[in-house]
């Protein structure tokens, strides 16, 4: 069983008048999900909250022990928990796209979404967007998440090593929640250790404090300590758009022996980094 120490923090930044980032952490259901909204009038505030409210839904519903029907998009490839964590994500797609088709002010709305949900001993990471998710190991940070822009996708493609593109196309999504009625998120899990942390952003932190700055900070400090520092990092730097931060520690892994004690298992899903 795995015991978490999280902390969340929204803050509307320097320059936006609403917040369109959503939040939701919970150390009971070990669920932790970050949702950047985009859309006119209020639409993207309406989607991040539509995909926070019901992935949170979804999962807890199996908290109860009750016989709860599993949804039919089941992959093999995945675990009980992961397959869950991935119908939650699909789920929202649905509810936000019937949402952005029901209302003229909401067409066109979407969101990004990353999520983490913790096992008895493994840590699942879903993304939809380029809201990243980081994981701090021995000091080091590597990302988890998928970056969903058109700058992402061609650098990847791109063997040449020519990476000029407008700057415009590094926030350009590729993916998001709610834009079409179907949906392919990026999914990956792995072994999880004692002191192990997880950070989930929005953009409007990872464009203003550097990996780096991430690892350094979240691995030195508490978790709402170092939530309120990469907040107020980002407002001094400009604050250009909403900033969201979740971060997770993990305080202690009571099952952690033999090949799981040695190498981390991982799932591969469409390109996932883990």
């Amino acid at each position: 069983m795995i015991v978490v120490e999280s902390a969340g923090l929204t803050d509307v930044g320097m320059k936006r008048k609403g917040n369109e980032d959503a939040l939701f952490f919970d150390d009971i259901l070990k669920l932790y999900v970050v949702a950047d909204g985009m859309g006119g009038h209020q639409a993207g505030e309406v989607a991040s909250d539509l995909v926070v409210k019901t992935v949170k839904d979804y999962l807890e519903r199996f908290q109860g022990g009750e016989n709860v029907e599993e949804m039919e998009d089941t992959d093999i490839r995945l675990s009980k928990e992961a397959n869950r964590l991935m119908s939650g994500i699909h789920l929202s797609n649905q509810v936000v796209y019937q949402a952005a088709r029901s209302k003229q002010t909401y067409r066109g709305m979407g969101s990004t979404v990353s999520a983490i949900r913790f096992t008895d001993d493994s840590l699942i990471a879903v993304n939809v967007g380029d809201s990243p998710i980081y994981l701090i190991r021995d000091s080091e940070i590597s990302l988890l998440s998928v970056t969903h822009t058109v700058m992402a996708e061609q650098e990847a493609m791109n063997r040449t090593g020519d990476k000029h593109f407008a700057p415009e196309y590094g926030h350009m999504l590729t993916r998001a929640i709610g834009v079409e009625d179907t949906v392919l998120p990026d999914i990956c899990e792995i072994s999880c250790f004692k002191e192990d942390i997880a950070v989930i952003a929005s953009d409007g932190l990872s464009n203003k404090v550097s990996e780096q700055e991430i690892c350094e900070i979240a691995g030195s400090r508490k978790p709402a300590k170092a939530c309120r520092t990469f907040v107020d990092l980002a407002n001094e730097r400009g604050g250009n758009d909403n900033i969201t931060v979740i971060i997770c520690r993990v305080k202690s892994v009571q099952q952690e022996s033999g090949i799981a004690g040695m190498f981390s298992r991982f799932m591969r899903f469409i390109g996932c980094n883990c």
